[in-house]
């Protein structure tokens, strides 16, 4: 992962963030929001920070909605982390078009290294991989094809 991307930071920080809420059962409190953004302040961008948490809170029964097209079982199966990390990347698909769908994968599974299980950011590769082929159709194909170019 980038280390000094504010955006990286952001994300990263909104992982937090959502996990903390998510394993509580509540929205992201305030005092927790404080603690994620202090700790990463001076090298995140907060404005990002913020849109991602917020949007993702919202828009969560749509992204759990969107999910269950690439997921193998009830969400609440998954790992809080890669839960977390699965709905902020979806959230991007949808809502953040000139983030390259490649960016937001490879993100994503970052913090599910860096966060998650063993084997955690595989999983979140495969599940955005499909959510990819819905959301992302005309640049994932454009994608794949390039990759499959560059191979052969």
């Amino acid at each position: 992962m980038a280390s000094g991307l504010p955006r990286t930071h952001a994300r990263r920080a909104a992982v937090q963030a959502l996990y903390q809420a998510l394993v509580n059962e509540q929205l992201p409190a305030k005092d927790a929001l404080d603690f994620v953004t202090a700790e990463n302040s001076d090298k995140m961008d907060k404005k990002y920070f913020t849109t991602l948490v917020d949007g993702v809170s919202q828009e969560i029964e749509r992204l759990d909605a969107e999910l269950a097209f690439a997921i193998d079982r009830d969400l609440s199966e998954i790992d809080p982390v890669e839960s977390s990390v699965l709905r902020l990347a979806v959230y991007e698909f949808i809502h953040r078009p000139e983030i390259p769908y490649r960016v937001v994968l490879n993100e994503a599974v970052e913090l599910a290294k860096s966060f998650g299980g063993e084997k955690g950011h595989k999983y979140v590769n495969g599940v955005l991989d499909k959510m990819g082929s819905k959301l992302r159709a005309v640049e994932y194909k454009a994608s794949k094809a390039r990759r499959a170019n560059k191979s052969s």
